[in-house]
């Protein structure tokens, strides 16, 4: 099949490829219908691997996709031919002992789409184990069913962050997944959700959402704003989603006593952490890797109208023109949120 391929740092080509196709029992294939570019997929192309994961022979791209159900396997039960659908791009080994923990996301066998040596869904069908493709409702897009899965990494800090209806949290970072991050905030109850950066575009964009705060740096003072906001508490909640080590500087100066850090970000270069700030607060600090057991809750969200990720999608490409996308992509322009393939 054609397959949008990284045959190596910096070199993308739309070529045919050979994939598996075969349907097993319990298994569904889908007609690819979108696919988001993510950080990740643009990181691979720029620079060749992400910590220990090398790009080391060719890899078809991508792991944020919807798409439609064209063949069944003869066990599966929920789902049928014709189904729209988005897939959780990870597959675990279930019976392994993080996976009976309900820890599927930090399985170390898990088999994730994008992720060196596993292909990703930048190809027309793909085959997919029906545990981990998700029916979406008929008011949620196919847009919106691909943006699922940065989501769900909201949805996974949100969890972690124990919120408590009422709060108030900082959201460090307003790329993708920051404002995925700040809508899932918003969504679990928080009543102020402030999100700083220094990309005036980004943050015109997440200013666009009732309860978010944009903070523009280095114009606005983080520490200044809180403080006034709060009366000098602090916030419940920081979450840190820029993954760069300036953001580490003072990060709990912003938070209240007995409040929570949340480490979405993930940093290219060890960071410095003030562990003693952290002790005189009794701060709580939590980490994600990805979501579990999320996706649902996810798709239920969005369908109730109560997240709303249309504003992200900033920009469309065909199949065709993917190469074009992710150069885009890698130029980084501050205006742009979220761009998608239509592989129709």
């Amino acid at each position: 099949m054609r397959a949008l391929v990284l045959e190596e740092r910096l070199k993308l080509s739309l070529r045919d490829i050979e994939l598996p196709q075969a349907v097993g029992p319990r298994d569904v294939k889908i007609a690819i219908h979108t696919v988001g570019v993510c950080g990740s997929d643009v990181h691979y192309y720029t620079h060749g691997r992400i910590g220990p994961f090398i790009v080391e022979e060719p890899m078809v791209l991508g792991h944020e996709a919807s798409g439609t159900v064209v063949e069944i396997g003869a066990e599966v039960k929920g789902l049928k031919v014709g189904d729209r659908v988005c897939m959780e791009p990870g597959i675990p080994d279930l019976s392994s002992r993080a996976s009976k923990l309900g820890l599927y996301n930090v399985d170390p066998s898990v088999r994730f789409w994008a992720t060196p040596p596993v292909h990703g869904c930048l190809t027309p069908f793909v085959v997919f184990p029906e545990a981990f493709t998700f029916k979406l409702p008929d008011n949620v897009s196919f847009a919106e069913g691909a943006m699922v899965e940065p989501f769900a990494v909201g949805m996974q800090a949100a969890s972690k962050a124990k919120i408590a209806p009422g709060d108030t949290a900082l959201v460090i970072g307003s790329g993708p997944i920051g404002i995925m991050v700040a809508l899932a905030a918003l969504a679990g109850g928080c009543s102020r959700v402030y999100i700083s950066d220094h990309s005036a575009a980004k943050l015109e964009i997440a200013g666009r959402y009732d309860g978010i705060e944009p903070i523009k740096l280095p114009e606005q003072s983080v520490g200044e704003v809180i403080a006034a906001g709060t009366d000098g508490w602090g916030v419940d909640i920081v979450f840190e989603a820029a993954g760069a080590r300036s953001a580490y500087d003072g990060i709990f100066g912003f938070l209240r006593p007995g409040g929570a850090v949340v480490l979405v970000g993930m940093p290219v270069e060890p960071v410095a952490i003030d562990i003693v700030s952290a002790q005189a607060k009794e701060a709580r600090i939590e980490t994600i890797f990805r979501y579990a057991n999320v996706y649902d809750r996810a798709i239920a969200l969005i369908s109730s109208g109560k997240v709303n990720l249309k504003p992200l999608v900033t920009g469309v490409y065909p199949f065709e023109e993917s190469i074009a996308a992710f150069e885009r992509a890698a130029s980084a322009d501050p205006h742009d949120v979220k761009l998608q393939i239509l592989m129709g």
